[in-house]
């Protein structure tokens, strides 16, 4: 409900000049199994079938984010492990989609490969999303996020900072970062969203300078006029991975 509240706001405070269009703006949400909701606060009836679970998780999203349509809804992660139920969430999510309530499907949570493959095969709307930890427990989803490259698949990274926080605070990629005139974090980021060609790091931060901070290094890279120096070479991003602990770069 903040985000609704906040946007419509700034649209009610913005001039004319600097109006602001729902378009403008990117939302997402997921759908949460019961088993991973607050049992005080579910936006739904964990009783009713799983179809109906969907449908109204929607309805309040929407009501909630005061939007008639969602950028991106993402599968909180297989559900219950079964891939039937998997399946009843995403033929509802589908038609959401039809229906132009919903314009990219995606799931969390996902690190299985014959898992996301399996719902990549069967599904009618394919995954335009997987947003998955970042992290050695999983390998850095090597294998997965090959597979999300060869079928044009964005990955979400999140927990990027967090669960890296050792190889942030090493002296070599404090070095690199002072080099590039970032801090470690923001190089971190640098590297995400040079990785592969498909990977969007998620700042789950609200400091506003933060926030600016990687919204800047954000634009260094999109921005960037063919021909132009990139952030990283490629022997600074193999070194960063070999800092880092991810295998095969």
């Amino acid at each position: 409900a903040g985000v609704g509240q906040g946007w419509t706001n700034a649209v009610a405070a913005l001039s004319a000049k600097q109006q602001l269009k729902r378009s403008d703006l990117y939302l997402q949400t997921k759908f949460t199994p019961p088993q991973g909701q607050d049992p005080n606060n579910i936006p739904y009836d964990p009783s009713s079938t799983i179809e109906n679970q969907v449908t109204k998780s929607l309805e309040t999203s929407l009501s909630n984010l005061r939007t008639t349509y969602l950028d991106a809804l993402l599968l909180h992660s297989p559900y219950n492990g079964d891939k039937d139920d998997t399946m009843k969430v995403w033929r509802t999510f589908e038609s959401f989609v039809k229906n132009k309530q919903v314009l990219k499907l995606g799931i969390s949570n996902c690190y299985d490969l014959p898992t996301f493959q399996y719902l990549y095969e069967t599904s009618t709307i394919k995954p335009s999303i997987l947003q998955n930890r970042f992290y050695s427990e999983s390998n850095f989803d090597v294998k997965l996020r090959q597979y999300c490259k060869e079928k044009n698949v964005t990955y979400q990274s999140f927990w990027t900072l967090t669960a890296n926080r050792k190889a942030l605070d090493t002296t070599e990629l404090k070095q690199l970062a002072f080099k590039k005139g970032l801090s470690p974090q923001t190089l971190m980021y640098a590297f995400m969203m040079s990785l592969d060609g498909h990977v969007t790091p998620l700042s789950g931060t609200t400091d506003k300078m933060h926030m600016a901070q990687d919204v800047e290094v954000m634009n260094r890279i999109i921005e960037k006029n063919e021909g132009e120096e990139k952030i990283l070479k490629e022997d600074e991003m193999k070194f960063m991975a070999n800092i880092l602990g991810i295998p095969g770069l």
